[in-house]
Order: structure tokens, then C-alpha cells, then sequence
């Protein structure tokens, strides 16, 4: 009888464990990564290692001289060689290890294999990226990072730079301004595409930039924020006259950068600059990000009068878009459609856009219009966002290069609390005055830290 008791004793213990273990897996993936399946997949991959490796077609034959120490030492099997694993290093969200190749492979032939390493080692997902000639780096995400979007308490952020998403293999998606000047940002109602707008606005408020937005549905998602910025258009009219003061201001900054390279013959090549960020410090005119929000209100038009305005501001977009960089001034363009259909200039203007981002959308032609011309993969991937996840994108640029991504909650109030904290930081740009709403500044006591921008060097 004592032993029956205990028995039951035992066997309920273990219905606990097992309980607790599968709540903890649905409810706090990250905890249960942490306590079970970290060391599961560790011993699963230390233990058969070498067996995965060779089912995947990931050995080669031995070297000669391998071959002949194995012969004189013992008489076991030579057996094919996989590539060199480095150090398991462990994370918060999975795995990390290197990987040097042996000669005659490539990383193509391992990032082939990743869906086999996948489901060898009990994980979530596997995804492979070049250290440098030779050695690749597995990174094994233990669960579903974009399901609770946490993002990574050290993040590698600085001027112009703006941690906003998550990517599914749980590194931080970063917007840098500098590397990806424009972009193009589509996503259907309720898709998660205003929480994108309200992080890039949130980070960019406590740095030395000027904030400039046009929001064509009377402000409604670029009011808010009205504090932080240095000029805000909400209807169509107003936008055909900021756009023209933009592009003065761009015309101002080159004749500023001429002025800068006509300077004496006999000065150094360091004080010789093609852009603002070669100027010297106390000349270089403060950034400039401008947010177009619907971008298709600025196409739409109904009389004949409307058209000659909507061309206008069209080819005024699109010079900001060509010629802005150098400048210091950056376009980020939302809508909830983007098409050729939309009118003269669409596809001229998108052929400017170098990053992407795609939301859930309404139509394949959307999503075709945004990332057709980067990876038709990359589209079948955004037609396939499910409505219950908002905030899930596809983020890709022209170089080819894409990923999932999840932007994490932000409140609207959050948001507005952190640009009215931030009013102070609006820079001085007496042709913008006329457009920028007449918002109180609050007096701030102890003011976030400004990141300004570093020397350049390069």
C-alpha cells in the first residue's frame, strides 16, 4: 500500500512538472526556453552533431593525412568530416554557434540545410549569416519571438538610428537613416503600420533632427505629436505649400555645400564635402525627416485644377527623393495602397524609395508594388500576414535582402507624452515656422539625454 501511495505521489509530481512545463511554453515561451528547452536542444545538438551534419550533406571526405592517423591509431571507420563547430554560446531567445566550412562548401549549402538543423534539434527556427570567408554563424531561435515582441535591452542605436521592430530571428531591426535614407512604409487599416510611424517618431524626438510630417486625413495620426514637430500639413492644400519651402531648403543646403567647395586652393581635401555631413559643425544644417502619411491623398484628385497640383507636389516628392540625401533630408512615405494606377509620377517615386516595409495589405498588387522588384518570395511572404497579428511586416531594401518583422506596442499617449517632453529639441527653421501648430511647451525638469550626431570619419 505504501508503495502505491508513493507511486501516485511520484506520478502525480510528474503531471505537475509537466503541466507547469506546457503552461509555461504557452504563456512564457521565454522562461520555458530558459529552464527546458535550452539545455534539450544543447544536448541534442552536442549529441548528434555529427550524424545531423551527415544526413544533410554537410561532410566531406577526410584529408589523406587524417585518413592515415586514423588507420595507425585504431581500427574504427574513417568517416566523412562535418565542418568544425565552435562555441555553443547561449541567449536569451536560443542559440549561437560558428561553424568553419570545409573546403569546397559554401554558405549556401548550409543555409539549405537549415530547415533539417531545424527540426533535428527541436527549435524553432535556424538562420545562417557569413562571418567572414570560411565560417558561418548558426543562430537557433528557441520559440516564436514575434508572437510577444521583446526587444533586446542592448541595442546598437545612435544619430539618425531607430531601434523599431523586431526580426524573426530576434535581432533588432533598426532604421538608419544614414545607410537607408527614403522608404516606403504600406500596410492596410489595423495593420500596424501607425505603431511603426509612432516608434520612428518616438525616436527620433530626442535627437537634434526636425520633425516635418504631412498628414492628409486632417492630422488625425500625426497631431498628437505636434509638439516635436518643426511643421505639419493636414490637407492636400497645405501640403502644395510646404513641399516647395522643402525643396527651397534643399536648394539652400547645396548652394551652402558649393559654397564649402569653392574654398581656397591651397586647403586640405578633409574641408572638400559633397553632402552636409562633411561640412563643419558649427555650418551643418540640422536633418531633416520628413513623414508623408496616406501618400495616395496626395495623388486623388476630381478636377482638372487638382491634377496641375497634384503633378506638382508629385515632382516635388521625387526631387526631395533624389536629391535630399545630401542634403540631410530623409522621406519616410506610409500609405494603406500603393500603385502604378495611382497616377503620373508613382512608380518614379517608389523607384526612389530604397527601404521597404510591407503590412498586411489589402490586395497583392500592394504588396507586389512594394516588394516585387526586391524578392517575389518576399511578396507570397507578406500576402500570407494573418489579420490576428497586427504589427507584422516584411522589411526589405533594394539590395535584395529580406525578413519578418514585429513592431512592439507603443501607445499613442506614450508617444505624445515622449514628443511633448522632447519639444524642446525643435530646431530653428524660420521657413518652416509659418506650417508648425502653436503647441505650449511644457517646461521640462530633467531631460532625456540628446544623441547628437559623431564626427564623421569616413
Amino acid at each position: 500500500m505504501t508503495d502505491l501511495t508513493t507511486l501516485l505521489e511520484v506520478g502525480g509530481s510528474v503531471a505537475a512538472l509537466g503541466g507547469g512545463a506546457a503552461y509555461a511554453r504557452a504563456k512564457y515561451p521565454g522562461l520555458y526556453w530558459s529552464t527546458v528547452g535550452l539545455p534539450i536542444s544543447t544536448a541534442r545538438l552536442l549529441s548528434s552533431y555529427g550524424s545531423v551534419m551527415d544526413a544533410c550533406g554537410l561532410t566531406v571526405a577526410p584529408s589523406r593525412l587524417r585518413v592515415l592517423a586514423v588507420k595507425a591509431t585504431t581500427r574504427r571507420e574513417v568517416r566523412p568530416v562535418p565542418p568544425r563547430r565552435g562555441i555553443i554560446r547561449p541567449t536569451s531567445t536560443g542559440l549561437r554557434l560558428r561553424l568553419r566550412l570545409a573546403p569546397g562548401q559554401e554558405p549556401a549549402d548550409v543555409a539549405a540545410s537549415a530547415e533539417r538543423l531545424r527540426h533535428a534539434w527541436g527549435v524553432h527556427a535556424v538562420y545562417v549569416s557569413t562571418v567572414k570567408p570560411g565560417v558561418v554563424e548558426l543562430r537557433l531561435v528557441g520559440f516564436d519571438v514575434l508572437r510577444r515582441v521583446r526587444m533586446p535591452r542592448k541595442v546598437d542605436a545612435g544619430f539618425l538610428k531607430v531601434p523599431v521592430a523586431l526580426r524573426e530571428d530576434a535581432t533588432p531591426f533598426v532604421r538608419d537613416y544614414r545607410t537607408i535614407p527614403h522608404q516606403l512604409t504600406l500596410g492596410a487599416t489595423l495593420s500596424g503600420k501607425s505603431m511603426y510611424l509612432r516608434h520612428l517618431i518616438a525616436g527620433l524626438a530626442r535627437q537634434s533632427v526636425a520633425l516635418v510630417g504631412i498628414d492628409c486625413k486632417r492630422g488625425v495620426e500625426l497631431a498628437p505629436f505636434a509638439s516635436r514637430l518643426s511643421a505639419l500639413a493636414t490637407d492636400p492644400e497645405q501640403a502644395a505649400e510646404l513641399l516647395p519651402v522643402l525643396v527651397k531648403e534643399m536648394e539652400d543646403r547645396y548652394d551652402l555645400i558649393k559654397a564649402r567647395q569653392g574654398i581656397a586652393p591651397d586647403a586640405s581635401d578633409e574641408e572638400i564635402t559633397s553632402d552636409i555631413w562633411g561640412l563643419p559643425e558649427s555650418e551643418r544644417p540640422v536633418p531633416v525627416v520628413l513623414f508623408v502619411d496616406e501618400v495616395a491623398e496626395l495623388f486623388l484628385v476630381a478636377t482638372k485644377k487638382e491634377e496641375e497640383r497634384r503633378d506638382e507636389m508629385v515632382t516635388q516628392l521625387i526631387r526631395l527623393a533624389q536629391l535630399g540625401r545630401a542634403a540631410g533630408i530623409y522621406l519616410e512615405v506610409c500609405g494603406q495602397r500603393f500603385g502604378a494606377e495611382l497616377g503620373k509620377g508613382a512608380t518614379m517615386l517608389r523607384a526612389q524609395l530604397t527601404g521597404r516595409v510591407c503590412h498586411r495589405v489589402n490586395d497583392e498588387a500592394s504588396a507586389k508594388m512594394a516588394l516585387g522588384d526586391i524578392a517575389p518570395e518576399a511578396v507570397y511572404a507578406a500576402c500570407a500576414i494573418a489579420p490576428e497579428r497586427p504589427g507584422l511586416a516584411v522589411a526589405g531594401d533594394t539590395s535584395g535582402g529580406w525578413s519578418r518583422i514585429r513592431t512592439p506596442y507603443l501607445s499613442l499617449g506614450d508617444a505624445a507624452e515622449i514628443c511633448r517632453e522632447s519639444a524642446y529639441l525643435v530646431p530653428d527653421l524660420p521657413a518652416l515656422k509659418p506650417f508648425r501648430l502653436d503647441v505650449p511647451v511644457r517646461p521640462v525638469e530633467n531631460p532625456a539625454p540628446v544623441v547628437e550626431p559623431r564626427p564623421v570619419t569616413d
